[in-house]
Parts: structure tokens; C-alpha cells; sequence
């Protein structure tokens, strides 16, 4: 109906019949607004039905819209599966490489500017030269290094084709070797290869920590990328060979060199060189001196990656490795470490800050260094094993605090831990000359007596080692002896207080427990304290510091630290010294120190054994040389009955007969023909007469006090010496 039509025709309004049968409501066709063909969309012309005359619609003016196919979007063409990977793919990559950027932009804040970065300066060379002058031991850098072009070619070979045969065709980062290396990694399920570029190696070794984290991972990739822009491949070459640490405390090719093979970079070998290449994965483990089967194996590896690279040829190679490197047989076990790590410990106390190399002038004789290690490890090498024992240490020093010898263990490679400085034990019968010190100045004499008999303190019964007792003794002969009971006696009549403070006052600094058990030496002391306080017996009762830096000069000679003469004053009047003297040396001439009497040498010493057997211990001088021995375990656990007066006591007298070669023979402070100087409130007190209106036990030798020393457990004494030293057991 044509839309004039409709409009002068009566207005027709729709009914809803509500009672009649529903109708469904619809827009006639009559009614709809047609669209004009400018309304319809440009690129298609809907077909448009016109009404038939029957009611009917007519057939449409075009032919209708296929279909949409399953799967489509309307009606579009479908994308093949290799397409939408294409797609895909694209998509991930752009993601992936705006997730990149980001990554590195949040690794770069978190570095210092780049542009103010500089490789750092190399660390100073801390020398450390004995009293002959001679270097001993070297810490920090050596100070000396080598250049590239002054190398045979096959030495910097040797290190590119190991740890990165790509060096000189990547940008700092070797995307192929680090998918070499992660194939391989998960072939051998494990890790066996590594991707790192040298440039990231020295990237590492210069700006950062050795710490294993997926940060620190991507830091030094963005700086081996700033090292190849900043640097030539020759520059990246020469810091890193002068920068890597290649085990035995060596740094860079050179120092490596004449660590190991005792000559100059420029001096090595093909296979010499293939073995220091070889030591950059793991230089501990495989060091020549340490590991030499796992090093030679190593640089077999080596030679055959040159020959793979082509730096070499194959009868090159083959010839290289019929005829491997060995490195110096070492002299010693590397002792003289325990020393440097202990000067590193107190250097920055003297001078601060150390920048530049300087050299450290020490109290260490060379001589005497290599006697204490020779008797430390050589006499737990061959009775080690029998004695259960697996640890020592010694520690010796001149009368004024001196150090002249140090050993903190049996081997420095297999352990670095100081034992002489660091560790503490109970020093057992060893501590006792404290307790009888502090009887003398509270007015007693070697010669006062004292009963041996049992004790009980508050339900605690010490015994005496053979569980035996003597009755009346001389104070000489309790201490020679170690009878238990005198000393607990001595440690209650003048209170624990009064023990634990003469101890101090001598140089114990550790904590010592003010109780009845102080007598057995229970309190944990180290061997430097142990040693520091028996010096003033030997130096006529004057107070001490161990000291082992003389001087300390920079390159240019000029002194940054001279150690001036230092008085603690006095801290044992020298009546009695010789009082102690008298009664210390009885141990080494026929008491339980006999296996260290220094075939008449004048010397004293006491013997110490702690609860169970755990630690073994001689402390003794001579009027030149105080030294002290401890042996144990790291654990704790218990020797095979060790005991201070057995195998310390030998390496104590292996060790001060060879240092006290060429020495003169002097008395002990105090003494005079082998006897305690008499004073005037001590005239009538004559060794071997009545002491406090009680005889001398029967069978002492008249002239002398006769004694015979045992630690905390008597150290062994044999039963027939004790007889006819004392005479009958009560």
C-alpha cells in the first residue's frame, strides 16, 4: 500500500480482544517504513521483497546471503592453522621482547649509572715478609700481572677455547653457547656446561659478588654488554687473565704461574698453560698442589677444545699431553696462611683502611715456623691415628709477647680455622699454675704442706688420676704430681675469685667461672691466652701483649706503623717467679713432663689433660722461648688417653730443641743453681726441711722438691716413680 494511500484513510486503532483466542502481536507488512537504497550500506544492496497481491512474498530481487560457514566470523574466510601460528608466534615474540626490554630497563635501574662506572682499581698487595725479610705469604693482589702481547698466543688460547670459543665473534653475551651449553646441561640431566662469556666472567669478578640469583644473572649480562663497548677484546683479554682467581691465593696468569710452576707467564709451557685454563671452573678442587690427577685430567680437556677450535693441531695436542705440567712440590703445608689470616684480622686496627700495596715486617723466623710445622704434622701423621687425636696446634713467642711460630692446624688447605687463636678448650691441669701462684702470694712457699686426702664440695668428689692418696705434700710436689684434692684445697682456702683474677691478670681474657672446679681448669681458654699468660714466669714477672706486626711501609718505603717498646708493668713480684720456677721445672726433670726435658736446658712447663681424654695440652719455656701445644679434636670428642705429658709434651721438646739451635744456655728467672732465690721472710724455709712444723714426706730427694706432674688425670705417672718419690700411699 503506497504510504499517500494510507495516510487519507481513516485512522485505524489496534483492539486487543482479551476474551477472544490470543493473537500473536506482529508489525503488518503494510506498515514497515521501507528503506531508501541511500540508506543501505555502500558495499552490498540488501534485497528488498515487494508484497504480492495474494498477501504472499514476492521472490526476492537478488539472491540471498550464503550461509555463515561453522567456525568463521561472519562470513569471513578462515585463517589456516599454519597461519594462526604465524600469527600467534608474532604476537609472543613482540609481548616477549616488550617483557625484555622492561626486564633489562629494571636490571639497569638497579645498577649504578652506567656512564658512571670504571673498572675498579686493582686490590692492593698485602705482603707479609719474616724477620729475615723474606716474603712469606702475599694477601690482596700480588701486584703483579702480564700483558696479552707479551704471552704466547696458546695461553690466552687456551682460556678462550675452555670457557668461550665465541669470545671474539659475540657482543658480551653468547646466545649459541648458552643454548650449547643448556642442550647439554639437560642431556646429562645436571649441570656440566656452563654459558658465560668471558666478558660476563669478568664482569662478575669486577662488579660483582659470587652469589648464585637469577638478578645477579641478568646485572651481569647488561655489564658484560657495557665491557665490549667500553673495551677492545685485547683490553677484555688482559683484565680477565690478570683478574681470575685460579686457588693457593693467586690471582691473575702471572701470579698463577710462579704459584705453581715457579716461573713467569711468559715462560709456560703449552701444557702448563692448558692447566691454568683448566683451573678457572673449579680452583680449589682442582688445584695442581691439592688435586694434581684432576688437573692433569683437566687440561687434557683443555688441549683437546684448542685442537677443536683450531688453535692447535692434533699432534700438537697429543704431545701436550704426553708430557703434562706438574706443579712444585710444596715444602710446606701452607702454616704461614694461619699467620697471614691473622695479621689481615688486626690490620685494619693499626692503619685503617689499607688502598695501596704495602708490606707488613713481622716477629715470624722463617726458621722456627717450619720447625713447629714440621713437629705438628709429621708427629700426627705417624701417631695421630694411635691416639685418636686429628687436630693440633702451637704457638711460640719470645718472652716479651713476640710471635715467632704459629700453627692453627694440621693442614691449611684441609682447614683454615685458627685453633691456636680462635679456638677454646678446657685447658685441664695446665691451669693449675695459676691456683698455686695465687697460694705464693698469699704467703705460701713451694715447701708449705698441704693434705692429700679425699674431698667432697657440696657432693662434688674429685679424685686424684690413680684415685690414690698421698696424705702431707709439699705445694712442689701437689703440682708436679696434679693432685687433684691440693689444688681444690688451695682454690677454697683462698676462694675462686682470687684464682680466676690471677689468671686474668696474667693475659687469660676468656670468661673463667669463679667456682671450686677453676682448681681443674674447666673454663675454656685459648692456646694464644695459655702461652701469653706463662710468659711472665720467663721474663721475670713482667706483663706481656702478643704482638706479630713489627712495621708496617708502603711501597715507597715510607712507615705507616712502627711498634714502639711497650711496659705493662709488673705483674708477678720476682721472688715469686722464682718460687714458680722452682716448682715448674720439677715437671720436665722427673714428673709426668719428662718426654719434654730439653737435655739440660732450663726449662718449665706444665701438662694438661681435660675431662675424658678430650684435650691434651703443654705449656713450658725456657729463658729465651715460651711455647705451648694443644692436640684434640674438632668435635670434642674423646682421644684414645692422650695426655698432655705424652704426645704434646714430645712435639713441644721436637719443636724447642730445634729452635734453640745455635742458643745460648740460660737460667730460668729467679733461680740460682737450680733453687728459688731465698728472701729475707723465706731463710729458714729451705727446700726438703720442715715446712709449717710437718716433715717432708719420706722419699723426696734431699736439696730438691722432688715431684712428679700429672694433669687433671696425672698424665700416666708410673705407679713405681710415685713410690719412690713419696714413699707409701695412704
Amino acid at each position: 500500500m503506497a504510504l499517500g494511500r494510507r495516510n487519507k484513510a481513516a485512522r485505524r486503532e489496534p483492539k486487543f480482544d482479551v476474551e477472544g483466542p490470543k493473537r500473536e502481536l506482529r508489525v503488518d507488512p503494510e506498515d514497515r517504513i521501507p528503506i531508501s537504497d541511500e540508506d543501505m550500506p555502500r558495499t552490498k544492496t540488501r534485497a528488498r521483497k515487494k508484497p504480492a497481491s495474494n498477501g504472499k512474498a514476492s521472490a526476492p530481487d537478488a539472491a540471498p546471503a550464503k550461509a555463515p560457514r561453522k567456525g568463521g566470523s561472519g562470513g569471513g574466510r578462515r585463517r589456516s592453522l599454519p597461519g594462526r601460528l604465524v600469527y600467534w608466534g608474532l604476537v609472543l615474540c613482540l609481548w616477549g621482547v616488550i617483557g625484555l626490554v622492561g626486564l633489562f630497563a629494571w636490571v639497569g635501574a638497579h645498577l649504578p649509572p652506567i656512564q658512571s662506572l670504571e673498572v675498579p682499581k686493582r686490590p692492593p698487595s698485602i705482603q707479609i715478609a719474616g724477620t729475615d725479610g723474606r716474603i712469606l705469604a702475599v694477601r690482596g693482589d700480588s701486584g703483579v700481572s702480564a700483558k696479552v702481547k707479551e704471552l704466547p698466543k696458546y695461553v690466552p688460547q687456551a682460556f678462550i677455547a675452555i670457557e668461550d670459543r665465541r669470545f671474539y665473534e659475540h657482543y658480551g653475551i653468547d646466545p649459541i653457547g648458552i643454548a650449547r651449553a643448556a642442550v647439554a646441561n639437560i642431556l646429562r640431566r645436571g649441570v656440566s656446561q656452563g654459558g658465560s662469556t668471558l666478558t660476563q666472567q669478568l664482569a662478575k669478578n669486577l662488579f660483582l659478588t659470587q652469589e648464585r640469583t637469577f638478578s645477579r644473572k641478568l646485572q651481569e649480562v647488561v655489564l658484560a654488554l657495557w665491557l665490549e663497548q667500553k673495551f677492545s677484546k685485547t683490553e677484555i683479554l688482559d683484565l680477565y687473565l690478570n683478574r681470575v682467581y685460579f686457588g693457593a691465593g693467586a690471582y691473575g696468569v702471572e701470579a698463577a704461574a710462579q704459584r705453581y710452576f715457579g716461573k713467569h707467564a711468559r715462560e709456560m709451557s703449552l701444557s702448563e698453560a692448558a692447566m691454568l685454563a683448566g683451573l678457572v671452573r673449579s680452583p680449589s678442587r682442582l688445584a695442581p698442589t691439592r688435586n694434581p690427577n684432576g688437573a692433569q685430567r683437566r687440561a687434557q680437556v683443555v688441549l683437546a677444545a684448542m685442537a677443536n677450535s683450531g688453535f692447535i693441531n692434533d699432534k700438537t695436542a697429543a704431545t701436550a699431553i704426553a708430557q703434562p705440567a706438574h706443579a712444585l712440590k710444596q715444602t710446606s703445608n701452607g702454616s704461614i696462611n694461619y699467620v697471614a689470616d691473622w695479621i689481615m684480622d688486626v690490620l685494619d686496627d693499626l692503619v685503617g683502611r689499607v688502598d695501596d700495596d704495602i708490606v707488613v715486617e713481622t716477629s715470624i723466623d722463617p726458621a722456627m715456623q717450619l720447625y713447629a710445622e714440621q713437629a705438628i704434622t709429621e708427629e700426627l701423621t705417624a701417631k695421630g691415628e694411635k691416639f685418636g687425636v686429628e687436630q693440633g696446634a702451637l704457638i711460640a713467642m719470645t718472652p716479651d709477647g713476640a710471635v715467632r711460630a704459629m700453627i692453627g692446624g694440621k693442614s691449611y688447605a684441609e682447614s683454615q680455622f685458627n685453633r691456636a687463636v680462635a679456638a677454646k678448650r678446657q685447658p685441664g691441669s695446665s691451669f693449675k699454675p695459676f691456683v698455686y701462684l695465687t697460694a705464693l702470694e698469699r704467703g705460701l712457699t713451694p715447701d708449705t704442706i698441704r693434705e692429700d686426702k679425699p674431698i667432697s664440695v657440696r657432693g662434688w668428689k674429685p679424685e686424684n688420676y690413680t684415685r690414690e692418696y698421698y696424705g702431707p705434700v709439699t705445694l712442689t710436689q701437689a703440682l708436679a704430681m696434679s693432685l687433684n684434692t691440693v689444688s681444690v684445697r688451695l682454690t677454697l682456702e683462698f676462694g675462686p675469685t682470687a684464682v680466676t683474677r690471677t689468671a686474668h691478670r696474667l693475659g687469660i681474657a676468656s670468661k673463667l667461672e669463679p667456682n671450686a672446679s677453676i682448681a681443674l681448669g674447666t673454663s675454656e681458654v685459648s692456646l694464644l691466652e695459655m702461652a701469653s699468660a706463662f710468659a711472665p714466669f720467663a721474663n721475670n714477672g713482667m706483663a706481656i701483649s702478643p704482638h706479630v706486626i713489627e712495621s708496617i711501609r708502603g711501597r715507597n718505603g715510607k712507615v705507616r706503623y712502627r711498634r714502639r717498646p711497650q711496659s705493662f708493668g709488673q705483674t708477678i713480684e720476682p721472688r715469686y717467679v722464682g718460687m714458680m720456677n722452682t716448682m715448674l721445672q720439677e715437671t720436665l726433670q722427673i714428673g709426668t713432663g719428662r718426654k719434654a726435658e730439653l737435655g739440660g736446658r732450663p726449662a718449665a712447663g706444665k701438662t694438661g689433660t681435660s675431662q675424658d681424654f678430650r684435650d691434651g695440652w703443654f705449656v713450658g719455656y725456657t729463658a729465651q722461648l715460651v711455647a705451648g701445644v694443644w692436640l684434640g679434636n674438632d668435635d670434642s670428642s674423646p682421644t684414645k688417653k692422650m695426655t698432655g705429658g705424652g704426645l704434646p709434651a714430645e712435639i713441644w721438646a721436637r719443636f724447642m730443641k730445634n729452635a734453640h739451635r745455635n742458643t745460648p744456655v740460660a737460667s730460668l728467672p729467679g733461680l740460682h743453681g737450680g733453687f728459688y732465690l731465698p728472701y729475707p721472710n723465706q731463710q729458714n724455709e729451705a727446700p726438703g726441711m720442715v715446712q709449717n712444723d710437718r716433715p717432708v714426706p719420706p722419699g723426696s730427694i734431699p736439696g730438691r722438691s722432688a715431684s712428679v706432674a700429672t694433669p687433671a688425670r696425672n698424665d700416666g705417672m708410673d705407679s713405681w716413680l710415685l713410690d719412690r718419690l713419696l714413699g707409701p700411699r695412704r
